[in-house]
Formats: C-alpha cells, structure tokens, sequence
C-alpha cells in the first residue's frame, strides 16, 4: 500500500471520526451519494463511512459513503412541488432577449440562447 492509501486507511474509525477508506478501497456495500442516485435510490441514514483522496488543486477531497441495505426510493413529491419545479427548469430555458423557450438550458455565461448571443435573431 503507498503512502497516500496508508494515511487514509482507518476502516475502525480510530483515527477520524467515521470508519475511512482511501480512493477506491472501500467496501462494495457502500456508496457515495451520486452512486446511490444513478441506481434510483436515496440514502435515508448517516454516513457509514468517507473516502478520502488528495487532489492537487484542490486538497483534501471527501466522499461520505451509505450502506446500500438501508438506502430507499426517493420520497415523492407533491403536485406542487412537481409544478414549481417544471417551472423553474422552463424559466432557465427561456430567453430573456427573444422569449422563446428552448430545448436546452440557457447559458449562464451567455445570458440568452445560443441564437441571439451569434445575432442570427436580429438577421432573420
């Protein structure tokens, strides 16, 4: 084991606070929050664990773990919720210079559609 995996192996929990693993050796069972979305469940429990990695721009890096045993669906939402949420991803489709809404999301940098920000709307 190198040195960076040796500093982070602490599966005990004696050392940090939650049993730790390095970049890539913890126990199958767990998995980090996106993983545990991309296979349609949510953790519904504290953290069984991290993983801990050094980058080198940005430093020390972590990743809380969940036991996927105690992971569930996603709760479900509600008319309204469902409602505000359709709402809010068409007004981030919609351009502030043309009105029109788009099959994408605006850009942020842009601030309008890809249509107006090349001036092909002024031209048509």
């Amino acid at each position: 084991m190198g040195r960076g995996y040796v500093r982070f192996w602490d599966p005990d929990a004696e050392r940090f606070e939650i049993p730790t693993w390095p970049w890539k050796l913890a126990p199958s069972h767990l998995k980090t929050r996106d993983q545990l979305v991309a296979m349609g469940l949510r953790p519904h429990q504290p953290p069984a664990g991290q993983i801990l990695w050094n980058n080198k721009k940005l430093g020390l890096r972590r990743a809380y773990l969940f036991d996927i045993a105690l992971a569930g669906p996603p709760k479900k939402r509600s008319p309204g919720q469902v409602a505000s949420l359709e709402a809010a991803r068409r007004k981030r489709r919609t351009c502030p210079t043309c009105g029109v809404v788009r099959d994408y999301t605006i850009s942020t940098a842009l601030k309008e559609c890809t249509t107006c920000a090349d001036g092909l709307a002024a031209a048509a």
